[in-house]
């Protein structure tokens, strides 16, 4: 019977590996951002040392499996071990992942401790059961005044812009983020209701919005074209079907939509929508 496990345990160890080396039907989308290449590196680093470890245990025990199956009446053998073994492999071990910690930790300061150009593309996330809001200053440059009051999904006021502020008069709500590559992009994160995880997986971006906080993240996209962002943070029985779309369109073309009136703005995003199919 021994043996039966530690060829099945060999098996499950091959499929595994094969699933992560030799599959890639199910591996992530193509990177289009500046940061990402330094997440991916980061990522198949942490695979390789833990795919390592994983394997290295996993044909431990089907060697142990095999060679100390129980035999007749045979009794196990009760020993201390060495201490000093136990320590080199302890030492080891932490050694691996604390480097790994560091390198870690030094790719995400980098991407959400720094702080955004001030050139930078400014838009407001405003994410509520079950949509994400794209909030954009309009024409003047100035996002209008914006207050918990003034929501109002009936009038599609998601953000909750002051009717009364002259700057918000020209602001633009969407539901599809529409930004310039090879531009640096802020985002400002805030929830209306619940924690929800905005994810946007072909640039290697997923923050968590909070309710009553803001959050700011900023990244370049350097590929136009139409991609996902579904929400990663199960947000009420609606989530399944929370998710928006990111646009990335010519910085040229982009400049000429700041400029556009609403109308004319979002009469542009249809067409770049269907033009990105």
């Amino acid at each position: 019977m021994g043996k039966i496990i530690a060829v099945i345990l060999l098996v499950l160890t091959a499929a595994s590996i094969w699933m992560f080396v030799g599959q890639h039907t199910l591996w992530f989308p193509k990177d289009i951002s500046e940061h990402g290449k330094n997440i991916d590196a980061q990522f198949m680093r942490t695979l390789v040392v833990v795919g390592i470890a994983f394997t290295a245990a996993q044909l431990a025990l089907g060697y142990a499996v095999w060679r100390f199956g129980r035999k007749g009446n045979e009794r196990a053998v009760y020993t201390h071990g060495s201490n000093k073994l136990e320590a080199t492999w302890t030492i080891i071990t932490a050694a691996v992942f604390v480097v790994l910690a560091v390198l870690g930790q030094r790719v995400w300061a980098n991407l959400h401790l720094n702080v955004a150009a001030a050139d930078a593309v400014k838009v407001n996330v405003m994410a509520q059961q079950f949509q994400f809001n794209f909030h954009y200053p309009g024409v003047d440059g100035i996002f209008g005044k914006t207050s918990p009051e003034f929501y109002s999904d009936d009038s599609q006021n998601y953000v909750g812009i002051d009717p009364n502020d002259e700057p918000g008069k020209d602001d633009l709500q969407l539901t599809t983020l529409v930004i310039p590559a090879n531009r640096q992009v802020e985002l400002t994160l805030r929830s209306r209701d619940v924690i929800h995880s905005f994810w946007v997986p072909a640039c290697r971006i997923k923050q968590d919005t909070v309710p009553g906080m803001s959050i700011k993240i900023h990244f370049t996209p350097n590929t136009p074209g139409k991609y996902e962002i579904p929400c990663a943070e199960l947000c009420g029985n609606g989530h399944y079907k929370m998710k928006s779309f990111l646009l990335v369109v010519p910085s040229e073309e982009y400049d000429q939509m700041e400029k556009m009136t609403r109308q004319q703005f979002r009469a542009k995003m249809d067409e770049l929508f269907k033009q990105y199919e």
